[in-house]
């Protein structure tokens, strides 16, 4: 297997949403990037949005506006496959999500590619180690699942199968990080990882009250916003149990016929969160008082600046 430090140019599959912003990552670190799809006008117009994305980001001093054209240049749009995969030891395909095309393509790269170059996928919908089982060497087959736009979020789940090796893992955190991004391992295969997986639990809950009447797109909207959207970017999800009390959670899936085993271990050991000092997390001897004035005061800067940024407004 190919050293990170060796690693100078990549392949990525699929000139959409994700993969022209995933190309545009990978050049700004420094990588020559072979950018790939069927369409030609695809090609030209991803290249359009990446200048356009650099620009933005030249707003905010993500970039300078004098690097612009050499992180465009070291972006080389083609429609051969094969051309750009050879010799290629990192591939990132970002293509539609259709297993058939998935196999199809996997099954190219198999045959284009070296026989140890890493092969990796952006889906978290389909279970992409099913889909290249036939594939040799599927030691090297991993799961990077970005999320848009990828060249703003910096969060990167990477998924590995169970016949993974630890070198292709430990092959993809540095890389991540070396483009810099916060690469989270998840250690096995669940549909959805963990990002997914709760938008989808939201998206549920968001249809249902559509589907009820019970609110509108605006109401459901501006709630989020003024609730989770304040709250969130500080505790978490996990955490905010914490401050909830882990009693009060493990009351309210009581009232509901149902127990988390997790939780309740916890509350019969005392551990309610940060009111005791440890639940889900421990607080190491700080103060509940402390704890939540430095909680009030990061959700009390978060809302000023939310409120000026947009008042609580739609784009």
């Amino acid at each position: 297997m190919i050293e990170i430090e060796d690693l100078n140019s990549v392949l990525i599959i699929g000139a959409g949403t994700m993969g022209h912003s995933i190309a545009q990552v990978y050049a700004q670190a420094g990588f020559e990037v072979d950018l790939v799809d069927t369409h030609q006008k695809k090609l030209d117009h991803a290249l359009d949005l990446i200048k356009s994305n650099l620009a933005v980001l030249a707003e905010f001093d993500r970039v300078q506006n004098d690097e612009i054209l050499s992180i465009i240049e070291r972006i080389h749009p083609k429609t051969d496959l094969k051309e750009a995969a050879n010799e290629k030891m990192f591939v990132l395909e970002a293509v539609n999500e259709n297993p058939d095309l998935k196999k199809h393509l996997f099954n190219q790269l198999s045959e284009f590619c070296p026989e140890n170059a890493i092969l990796a996928s952006n889906t978290s919908t389909l279970d992409i180690f099913t889909i290249t089982k036939s594939i040799k060497n599927v030691h090297r087959i991993i799961a990077h699942h970005w999320f848009a736009p990828p060249h703003i979020i910096p969060l990167v789940e990477v998924v590995p199968s169970k016949k993974t090796s630890n070198d292709t893992v430990e092959f993809s955190i540095n890389l991540l990080k070396r483009i810099g991004k916060e690469p989270i391992v998840i250690d096995k295969f669940l549909p959805g990882y963990i990002v997914n997986r709760i938008q989808t639990a939201l998206y549920g809950a968001m249809y249902e009250l559509l589907a009820r009447n019970i609110a509108t797109p605006e109401q459901i909207d501006l709630a989020i916003r003024t609730t989770l959207g304040i709250r969130l970017p500080i505790v978490g999800i996990a955490q905010s149990q914490d401050f909830t009390g882990l009693d009060l959670v493990c009351d309210i899936q009581t009232s509901k016929g149902g127990v988390l085993p997790l939780i309740q271990e916890k509350v019969n050991n005392n551990q309610l969160g940060v009111k005791t000092g440890k639940g889900l997390f421990d607080y190491h001897g700080i103060s509940e008082e402390d704890i939540l004035k430095k909680r009030d005061r990061l959700f009390l800067r978060q809302l000023e600046f939310l409120e000026k940024l947009t008042s609580f407004k739609r784009i």
